[in-house]
This record gives C-alpha cells, sequence and structure tokens, in this order.
C-alpha cells in the first residue's frame, strides 16, 4: 500500500499521494512552477502505520508544485417561476489551481 495524506485546502477535503495531479479552488499570489505547503494534514498512512489527527497531525506537511492557474467550464443557472413569466439566466467560472505532489 502506498502512503497518501488527506489535506485540507479551501474549506475541502482532498486525499493525495505522491505525483498525482489534482485540482483545488484558486490559491492567490503563485505562479506556476512555485510550490505550495500544506501544513493542514487531516490524515497520513504509510503501510499499515496510520496517523489521524485531532484535528490535523502535528509535524505532518504535503509539499505540492503550481503547474497552472486556470477556470473550470462555464455552468449555467437558470431561475424559472411558473405561471409569472419570470426567467433569469446566469453563469459561473469557477477559478482552480491545479497542483502536483512533489512529497508527503
Amino acid at each position: 500500500m502506498s502512503a497518501f495524506a488527506v489535506i485540507k485546502s479551501g474549506g475541502k477535503q482532498k486525499k493525495v499521494s505522491k505525483d498525482l495531479i489534482f485540482e483545488v479552488e484558486k490559491i492567490d499570489g503563485v505562479e506556476p512552477g512555485d510550490e505550495v505547503t500544506f501544513d493542514e494534514v487531516l490524515l497520513h498512512a504509510d503501510g499499515d502505520a496510520v496517523s489521524v489527527g485531532t484535528p490535523t497531525v502535528s509535524g505532518k506537511k504535503v509539499v505540492a508544485k503550481v503547474i497552472e492557474q486556470g477556470q473550470n467550464k462555464k455552468i449555467y443557472v437558470l431561475r424559472f417561476k411558473s405561471k409569472s413569466n419570470y426567467r433569469k439566466k446566469t453563469g459561473h467560472r469557477q477559478k482552480h489551481t491545479k497542483l502536483q505532489v512533489v512529497s508527503l
């Protein structure tokens, strides 16, 4: 079993392992090629050794390299009320940061 960790970023939890490419909500002030350190490690597992934090595991961190900053596909939100001729269409594009895990 390979090593993995559960980190907290942007109010969400992600399960990551070495060399995994994943997306999180946009991290301000970073450029492609920079490294980002996640100190909020909620769980760390390496083989049979599992460390569960209360709420975080002390002394553990995850380092990831920024691959790109971008936006997701546009989603459309439609509001509709019957019998009153009310229709409203809006769109939203969520910004994200794509990362690759360097070390656990």
